[in-house]
């Protein structure tokens, strides 16, 4: 059996880069919030009002999602093997939920206010969503700069921080028609747009999250791939129990039994499990588990093995 997990000073950086765009953003987000909330309840507005509460939700997850970065540094141990990384994919389904709970809110209230318009000061209302849209763009920049793509904790803030900059849009859009036009209605309707949006983003960071906790497949590894090329090898007579799954946002991980010709030494089944664990880094696989078996070995009455050995012409998905 072999364990192969490459340390790799890339995503250490990568990592701090994350967490110091999370605090920044962390910071200017929750200013910003109290002043929008008070505007809100200065002008009446319920656009500012669920920006204002959706922007307390962010200030929340962006703290959380760094109390994630922090736990997830700390080391391995006996009671956690695999360390506190995963912590991060749990502030993730934080966010996403979050997320989901502030959109149904705003769409409960807004339909309240469709039926009963109540009076906004606009012009309070387009200065603050003004000064809103400004700070939301630049704590976007500063996200952005991290890794988005692959870190579904950071993505999840990130998401939470587009929702603000929609509903500062949505909030001076709103401004302008009911100045221009007297639109009073533009108000919660701006409101709804807005929490679509967000619904949305939440659904699509739970749903992720869900995933990675339930050790679905990471999306950017391709299964079939990995066992055609593991069978083609000459060397190799089957393979069962194949597992693919992901630690954390990045670092995905497989675990399998190879079973090798009986006339196999050790010393090549040794340069074997170098070369797989090789290949398995160009699948973005960098945490690898294989036991070696040879064709005697007892599958039907083995505790830790399955008896599901995969022939060579089956597809897998």
């Amino acid at each position: 059996m072999t364990h192969n997990d490459h340390p790799n000073h890339g995503h250490n950086h990568t990592h701090g880069g994350n967490k110091k765009a999370l605090i920044i953003s962390f910071i200017l987000t929750t200013v910003y919030m109290l002043i929008e909330a008070a505007g809100g309840l200065i002008t009446n507005s319920l656009a500012l009002l669920s920006d204002a509460g959706h922007m307390l939700s962010d200030s929340v997850s962006l703290g959380v999602a760094v109390l994630a970065f922090i736990i997830g540094e700390k080391a391995a141990n006996y009671s956690k093997t695999y360390g506190y990384q995963r912590f991060e994919i749990l502030a993730a389904l934080f966010n996403g939920a979050a997320l989901i709970v502030i959109a149904v809110y705003i769409i409960f209230e807004a339909y309240h206010r469709f039926k009963n318009p109540p009076d906004v000061a606009s012009t309070g209302m387009l200065l603050i969503a003004s000064v809103g849209f400004l700070m939301n763009i630049a704590v976007a920049w500063i996200l952005m700069k991290g890794d988005t793509k692959e870190n579904l904790n950071l993505r999840a803030a990130f998401y939470h921080v587009l929702g603000d900059l929609l509903g500062s849009v949505g909030a001076i859009a709103a401004a302008l028609l009911i100045m221009f036009l007297g639109w009073g209605f533009a108000d919660p309707l701006a409101s709804v747009v807005v929490a679509i949006l967000v619904l949305i983003s939440g659904y699509k960071v739970a749903k992720e999250a869900v995933h990675i906790l339930m050790e679905g497949k990471p999306k950017d590894v391709e299964v079939n791939k990995i066992i055609r090329y593991l069978l083609e090898s000459n060397q190799i007579a089957s393979l069962h129990d194949l597992h693919i799954w992901s630690i954390t946002s990045g670092k995905n991980a497989l675990s399998g039994h190879v079973v090798v010709k009986d006339d196999m030494t050790f010393a090549e089944s040794q340069q074997l499990l170098r070369e797989i664990e090789s290949k398995l880094l160009q699948y973005n696989i960098g945490h690898v588990t294989i036991q070696i078996e040879d064709e005697r070995h007892p599958h039907k009455d083995s505790i830790t093995c399955e008896n599901d050995r995969a022939d060579k012409t089956a597809p897998v998905d």
